[in-house]
Formats: C-alpha cells, structure tokens, sequence
C-alpha cells in the first residue's frame, strides 16, 4: 500500500509543516519528493500526541485530495482546530510526536444483531465507523482497539462519540463500515533543524 520510506518522509513532510507554521523553517513550503503515490486520493488521518497523550487528531476516511495535500491539511487542522484541545503553541512542539495513518476504502459491514457484529469485528485490524440513517456518526482508527481491547467496549465508547447511547451498537440499526489502516510514528520528536 505505501512503504516505510514513504511514510518517514510522509512524517518529515507533516513535521515540517509543523515547523513552517511557527515559523521555524526557511522555506515557507515543505515539499515531498516527486512520487506518483503522494498524488494518489486516498483517506487519511494526522495525530498528534503529547507525552503519549492524544493533543490533536483531524482526517477524512475517503481520498477527496491528492495525499501530500491532505497531509499538509489536516496536520494544521489537527494543530490549530480540533475542538476536543486548545490551539497548539510553540512551546510544545519539542514534545509533540506526529502519527499519520493512511486507511484502505471502507467496506460495508452486514450483520444481524449485535452478537453477529461483535463476531464480525476484527480487533487491532479493523477501523470502525458507524452512523445512523439521521446522518448521527463516528469512527475509531484501528490503534483505537489498544486502549479499548475489548469488543464490547469499543462499540459503546465509539456509540458515545457519536452522540448515541452506548448500546445503540446491539440493535443492529447502524450501518457499519471497516477499513484498515498504515500507521507511520515519529519514535520521538526531532531535534529542530533550521
């Protein structure tokens, strides 16, 4: 799907848009090597971490953008307006890791009821989204089923971020969609480079 290559200089490429909005870079724009996969549509997610605590995380779960793009997006948007944190500052830059996650297509998922859904999930592979006919949603990346291994409780926390209570998942009234995801980590913040 994409190499370990392409996802470090994906992780440089976000890092250094980091940098560029402080302005802690030359160049005003970061750029990526000229590879056909950077230009491919493809969904994605930026996280950013702080001392091994979520600090921002912004993506679509479809490709409407070409990678490198959406990328450069949704690392700002994960810095500056995920609602969920207040606007990053400077300061925390040298303890901020960088994750991107690039997701295959969601596939549906049909099941019965809540027991032939908990079967189906496939734990620590499968990204999960659900919605409801109102247009209610929510997903969970994949890395997601380490803090919430279990089945049960995975459904009821991603329920929750949806707006739903946490048994919703047991009616069989969600629509349900999976994808697995490629996960590239910074293993820590780099020194700055001007």
């Amino acid at each position: 799907m994409i190499s370990a290559e392409q996802g470090g200089q994906l992780l440089r490429f976000a890092r250094c848009t980091l940098e560029a909005e402080f302005g802690r870079r030359k160049r005003e724009e970061p750029e990526l090597p000229d590879d056909p996969v950077f230009q491919e549509h493809r969904g994605v997610f930026v996280s950013l971490l702080k001392h091994g605590q979520l600090r921002g995380c912004i993506g679509s779960l479809i490709g409407i953008e070409p990678l490198a793009d959406a990328v450069r997006r949704h690392t700002v948007s994960a810095a500056f307006h995920d609602r969920r944190f207040p606007m990053l500052s400077a300061d925390e830059l040298p303890d901020l890791r960088i994750e991107i996650s690039v997701l295959t297509a969601p596939q549906h998922l049909a099941y019965a009821d809540g027991e032939e859904l908990l079967c189906k999930l496939r734990p620590r592979i499968d990204g999960v989204i659900i919605k409801m006919p109102q247009g209610m949603g929510a997903t969970f990346l994949p890395q997601v089923w380490h803090e919430l291994p279990d089945p049960e409780v995975f459904l009821e926390q991603l329920c929750r971020k949806a707006g739903l209570p946490g048994s919703a998942w047991r009616s069989g009234g969600l629509t349900v969609q999976t994808y697995q995801a490629v996960r590239f980590a910074e293993e820590e913040p780099p020194a700055w480079t001007n």
